[in-house]
């Protein structure tokens, strides 16, 4: 996965610079890049019932749609990532291994609330 995104991360370099774009990509901007198009991508799930949110992604214009706005959000964030020099994949390497310590198996399994009872 690595090589996919140091691919997608050379070639996003190369589409910012050929527009000279990096003047606009401050830290801030690109964050709020990542909350907009988050937005736009719930925004495709707007009226969709959680019973049926699974169906309704699978659906081949519902899907193609629902890609397009979450290449947008990684896009964002990748753009983000790379300007101040976060390795994103080593990054959520590490937030796994402390997720497992914050939510044991053993306190979490079939629970959406934090040990401890308070939901986050």
């Amino acid at each position: 996965m690595a090589d996919g995104l140091d691919d997608i991360r050379a070639r996003l370099r190369a589409f910012v610079a050929e527009r000279d774009w990096a003047q606009f990509h401050d830290p801030k901007n690109l964050a709020m890049a990542v909350a907009s198009e988050a937005g736009e991508l719930l925004a495709e799930y707007r009226w969709i019932a959680n019973a049926q949110a699974d169906a309704w992604s699978m659906e081949p214009g519902n899907k193609r749609r629902v890609a397009m706005e979450a290449a947008d959000v990684g896009i964002a964030l990748l753009l983000l990532c790379d300007r101040v020099g976060m390795d994103l994949v080593a990054a959520m390497s590490a937030k796994i291994v402390l997720n497992a310590q914050n939510y044991p198996v053993s306190e979490s399994k079939g629970r959406h609330s934090r040990p401890g009872g308070c939901a986050e």
